[in-house]
């Protein structure tokens, strides 16, 4: 058993992105190096991760659901951190990957990394081009789906080689040190396929509603809102009209991100600034089939 890396997500029914994120961490870490907590206890989700480790949690909305996600998977983070070097914390849609310029994949990379350290790796928003993307997602998500949106609110601190508490959604932590290799990236997948964007969003919206409550009297991020989510196509067709990044060298946005690196007021968390770009990029051939 490889004692390099772990994985950790927590999920709700999402099969669609479940099954992608049981396929890249528990073929590359292992099922038994990967846990979910399942949320609500889903019967699915249970069956899916045969082999994983899963910690069933009671599915009652809350209005404070955020903060108590947030406060078990740190919880959890750290005492994983006692038997593993590392821990990737992602959401269910979330996928940390290593250029395969670099000859490796992300546990041979990781096995590689001798000093303690939080990693941020660069956030890229998969989407799917309706102009030019129109075959389904099968087996592998890369090949059929390759541009994606130039995301700095999913640079997220998720790959843990010491105990850092992360903020709430996961976009802070409270290690002090920025470390963003040019090799890792997270790829985001809640726009990656139109007809399961909006499955998914509805379901988010009736979870809400089931709530009860306004977005400002809750932790729930916006984005679960009828309210804030638009028509979905023109969400589509807009980042199809971003301007298109030549070429696929983002040096320029790490620099961006060491740059503007500070305190996030008194929180004791750390942040760079997150400029809405509005650039897309097409992933090189090379990342075809890497999940």
């Amino acid at each position: 058993m490889q004692t390099t890396a772990a994985a950790l997500t927590m999920v709700r029914d999402d099969a669609f992105y479940l099954k992608i994120w049981l396929r890249y961490y528990g073929e590359m870490l292992g099922r038994e190096n990967c846990y979910i907590i399942n949320h609500g206890r889903g019967e699915e989700v249970a069956d899916l991760a045969t082999g994983c480790n899963v910690i069933g949690i009671p599915g009652d909305p809350h209005p404070q659901f955020e903060k108590k996600r947030w406060r078990l998977l740190n919880g959890t983070a750290a005492g994983l951190l006692g038997y593993f070097s590392h821990v990737i914390v992602t959401d269910v849609d979330e996928f940390v990957v290593v250029d395969p310029e670099s000859g490796e994949d992300l546990l041979g990379w990781l096995a590689k990394r001798r000093r303690p350290r939080v990693y941020t790796p660069l956030g890229l928003d998969m989407f799917q081009r309706l102009d030019v993307e129109k075959d389904e997602i099968g087996d592998r998500v890369l090949g059929p789906r390759m541009h994606a949106k130039l995301a700095p609110h999913h640079s997220k601190p998720c790959v843990l080689g010491k105990e850092a508490q992360i903020a709430r959604g996961g976009h802070f932590s409270k290690f002090e040190k920025l470390n963003s290799p040019k090799e890792l990236y997270l790829l985001h997948l809640k726009y990656v396929d139109f007809g399961e964007y909006v499955h998914a969003m509805n379901s988010r919206n009736a979870i809400v509603q089931e709530i009860g409550v306004g977005v400002t009297e809750t932790s729930i991020g916006r984005h679960w809102f009828a309210e804030a989510r638009g028509e979905d196509r023109e969400v589509f067709d807009g980042f199809a009209s971003y301007k298109m990044e030549e070429g696929f060298n983002l040096d320029w946005v790490r620099d961006e991100m060491r740059e503007s690196w500070k305190p996030r007021g008194e929180t004791g968390f750390w942040q760079f600034d997150r400029p809405d770009y509005q650039t897309q990029v097409r992933l090189p051939d090379r990342f075809a089939g890497l999940f």
